[in-house]
Parts: structure tokens; C-alpha cells; sequence
């Protein structure tokens, strides 16, 4: 089922989770045990995320280097697959532009469609580690607007082979990316603004947003997506702090502002559990307001802390 259908259909605020897929090398079974602890809740969809190939240069017996390119969490495709088979709940694969050329791409969105899988989120991505800024995959796109051009073709049957005949139309329900606090790339908040409003127009049916730690932020950029036309439901995304490492972490990382009550009360903690207690209860607090205004889902990135979250999750339901 696509997300806006499971938005549409339900009259309270659903649950939803977002995982990384495994290191290469570890085994299905820990994804199950990340995942087991969460299925309590009876989320509407699981989004998994999808990471770009990296470079290395391996030295030669020569004296040379050899380039070699390396993915170190493969298997977004199987794992929603494996996630839908195990749990019978619906999945939202991430589509990056960075390491992916567009025929790569457009054989991704196949395999997906005759897994059934009816959602994708398109992003463009970071930036290789050893790049100081986004570049695109030779044959690849360079913003996630295309790529989701890219979707809405193949959604009209328009695959890149133009001479390709009674093609069949997949059906994705198409999510992008939006940032309560402006992307860091972007010179402000208008034009920050007006990119969204451009990928909706292009065919985006939903939003989720960047993690925040203040609702009021989320709540004005909602006010703001209003207001220039961007009428799809734009979906919180949450995190819970469970590190003292986090307060330089994620802002440096992510770009966002942390509360300062929230830094404070961190700081004076004398150890992680305790950060993760005052982490917890932050989340839980943002979680019941956003669920009193009447957002569509709570989203949450559980990215290594499934208890954390079912802990909060457990007092909402």
C-alpha cells in the first residue's frame, strides 16, 4: 500500500520507522533483531535506507594504486523484500543520486516494482566522503528532482530505451526530503522553500522531514509549505539523543539548531544512560505534541536505538 494511502485511510497519527540496512558482513538476523522490539506498534511503513558506493586505492606490489569501489551497506532491495516477507508490513526504499548512473537507477525502480513495493523516498544524497561537495555519478543526476523525474517517467511507462513498446506504468508513491531548517546548501529559507515546491510539482506525493528537535520549527515550516501552494502531507521526522557526543555530532553533521534547554540538560549528565533518559523523555514530550496537532505520522530514525524508541512509541499507543 502507498503511504499517502495509509495517511488517507486512518484518522489518528501513524507510526512509522527508518533503519539502516546491515554492514556487509553481518547477517540478515541482525536487521530482525533491530526490528523486533519496534513490530509491537504495528507500524504503517519502514523505510531503509540506501548508501552510495565508496572509493578506495588499494597499493599494487608494484608501487601503484588501484582504485577499487566499495559499498558497505548493500541490499536495500532484498531487505524491504525480506521485511515485507517476515512482517507483512509495507516498505519505502531510499533512491540516492550519488554513486548511481541513471540506467542503474532505472533497473533499481524494476527490480522494486515487480517485488511489489509501491514507495520510494528520493534524495540526492551526500557527498562521497572524499569530495568537499555533491558530484553526481558520470551518467547520473545531480539534484533529486531529476531523479524523481526519472520515477514519475517509468510511473507514466516512459522507460530510458524510448523505442521500447506497450510498456508496463509502475506506480510508485514518491516521498522527498524537507528541512524545517533550511538545507544547508540552500542560501536561505525561500529558496529552500521553492525547491520543495518545485519537486511536488513534478509529481513528489509526500514529505518527510529532517530531524528536529524543536516542534515550533516544524510547525512554522509547515505554515510556510502552506502557504506557497505545497499542499501534501508533510511527515516529522524524530531522533532521540542518547550520547553527549551527539551535541557537536549532529549539528555539525545535520545542520540543525539543538534546544537549549535540551544541550543544557544533557550536558549535566554524568553519564550516557543518563543522556538517555533526558533524550527519551525529550522525544516523548515532542512526540505527544506532534501527535495532539494531528500529524499524519510520527516518523522516527531508529538508527541503532530500537528500544529507545519503542520505550516512547510504548506511551503513545
Amino acid at each position: 500500500m502507498k503511504v499517502t494511502d495509509h495517511i488517507s485511510q486512518s484518522t489518528k497519527t501513524l507510526i512509522s520507522f527508518e533503519i539502516l540496512p546491515p554492514l556487509k558482513g553481518k547477517g540478515i538476523q541482525s536487521l530482525y533483531t533491530h526490528l523486533d522490539p519496534l513490530m509491537e506498534f504495528k507500524p504503517s511503513f519502514i523505510n531503509v535506507t540506501y548508501h552510495r558506493s565508496e572509493h578506495i586505492f588499494k597499493k599494487r606490489a608494484d608501487g601503484s594504486f588501484e582504485k577499487v569501489v566499495i559499498r558497505k551497506r548493500p541490499g536495500t532491495e532484498s531487505i524491504c523484500a525480506s521485511i515485507m516477507n517476515k512482517y507483512n508490513v509495507d516498505t519505502v526504499p531510499h533512491l540516492i543520486c550519488g554513486g548511481f548512473g541513471i540506467n542503474e537507477t532505472e533497473d533499481a525502480l524494476i527490480n522494486l516494482n515487480y517485488l511489489g513495493i509501491d514507495n520510494v523516498l528520493v534524495l540526492r544524497g551526500d557527498a562521497a566522503k572524499n569530495e568537499s561537495a555533491f558530484e553526481p555519478e558520470p551518467g547520473g543526476h545531480k539534484y533529486a528532482i531529476d531523479l524523481l523525474k526519472q520515477v514519475t517517467n517509468l510511473n507514466a511507462g516512459l522507460y530510458l530505451e524510448e523505442d521500447l513498446k506497450n510498456t508496463s506504468k509502475t506506480k510508485f508513491c514518491i516521498g522527498v526530503a524537507g528541512y524545517p531548517e533550511k538545507h544547508f546548501e540552500a542560501p536561505n529559507m525561500d529558496a529552500d522553500l521553492k525547491h520543495l515546491k518545485a519537486k511536488v510539482d513534478a509529481g513528489a506525493d509526500y514529505i518527510i522531514t529532517q530531524m528536529f528537535f524543536n516542534n515550533e520549527k516544524y510547525f512554522s515550516f509547515v505554515s510556510a509549505c502552506r502557504e506557497i501552494g505545497i499542499n501534501v502531507p508533510i511527515i516529522p521526522g524524530l531522533k532521540p539523543i542518547y550520547s553527549k557526543k551527539q551535541l557537536t555530532i549532529l549539528p555539525k553533521t545535520f545542520h540543525i539548531d539543538l534546544p537549549i534547554s535540551l544541550s543544557e540538560a544533557v550536558i549535566s549528565c554524568k553519564s550516557d544512560e543518563d543522556v538517555e533518559k533526558v533524550g527519551q523523555e525529550w522525544l516523548l514530550e515532542q512526540s505527544k505534541e506532534l501527535k495532539k496537532a494531528g500529524v499524519p505520522v510520527l516518523h522516527y530514525y531508529t538508527l541503532g536505538r530500537p528500544q529507545l524508541v519503542a520505550n516512547v512509541v510504548k506511551e503513545l499507543v
